[in-house]
């Protein structure tokens, strides 16, 4: 959207939405510009001239936001963002929270960084705060970034994230449920960024083969490593610990072989009763 239409629609809301100015002078100029009613001419424009104002603030702001958008779009570095702390502001925008997010930034090409933001908690944007994973568009060379909704929602689990693999390929034609798992979907969200394919409900990749490639790749992967079978729990371990060790050393180390899976658990109930016994 042009600057000059941006500006159109944002005054004419910033008009309807301070109305009384327009409604002053209209009234004056029909009643023939009587003098008793002058009051009503410079309250009018004063209040049209301050709404102008504000149209033209606001249309500023949007457009060196869509400016610096397109920017990061096109030179910046797609993160990821985790939500480290939320802390409460206390403060509400058009009845919705302000709040204050504690984020550590990480992606390919940038040095990890710490920072804070303050971000508009609606109701679309609150599941993706609360799964503490967001997508963000990072200036490798400056670190400036904006957080970036719309991404963060396939990476919080808040959009379906399923992929076909196509047959004449060669390979399986099955469909995979990737649906919020980060790694996967972030080496994908990257992948579509550098080949400039915009996100949208539906991404048809078979005029970009490259892409396409790319994708099958991330996506079998992704999903041969979710049918791995787990690593074998060691049974059996014996539990010992140095004749010199006091009973609290020996709770501890008797709390890391249960929390390992080294030792059942009648034998962590066992061996602690045999260690608290002896205090």
């Amino acid at each position: 959207m042009s600057t000059f239409w941006r500006y159109v629609r944002v005054q004419l809301l910033v008009l309807l939405c301070g109305i009384v100015g327009p409604i002053f002078l209209v009234i004056y100029f029909v009643a023939g510009a009587d003098p008793m009613l002058e009051w009503m001419f410079w309250t009018g424009l004063l209040i049209t001239a301050v709404d102008v104002l504000i149209a033209l603030a606001i249309t500023g702001f949007g457009s060196r936001s869509a400016a610096k958008t397109q920017q990061l779009e096109a030179s910046g570095v797609l993160a990821l963002a985790q939500v480290t702390g939320i802390h409460e502001t206390n403060t509400r925008i058009n009845d919705r929270p302000l709040v204050k997010l504690d984020l550590q930034i990480s992606g390919p090409g940038i040095t990890p960084f710490a920072t804070q933001d303050q971000v508009i908690a609606s109701v679309s944007r609150l599941p993706m705060i609360t799964s503490r994973k967001l997508v963000a568009l990072v200036d490798p060379a400056t670190s400036e970034y904006q957080i970036d909704w719309q991404r963060s929602a396939l990476v919080a689990g808040l959009m379906p994230a399923t992929f076909s693999v196509s047959q004449q390929d060669g390979l399986d034609g099955r469909t995979y449920d990737l649906t919020g798992q980060t790694e996967p979907l972030m080496q994908i969200l990257q992948v579509l960024k550098a080949n400039g394919i915009s996100m949208d409900q539906m991404i048809d990749l078979r005029s970009n083969p490259a892409a396409r490639q790319q994708v099958q790749a991330i996506v079998r992967h992704a999903a041969a490593q979710q049918t791995l079978p787990p690593p074998p729990v060691p049974t059996g371990a014996s539990y010992s610990a140095p004749e010199d060790a006091t009973p609290s050393q020996r709770l501890e180390q008797l709390e890391t072989l249960r929390a390992t899976g080294a030792i059942t658990e009648d034998e962590y109930t066992a061996k602690r009763r045999e260690i608290i016994s002896e205090l």
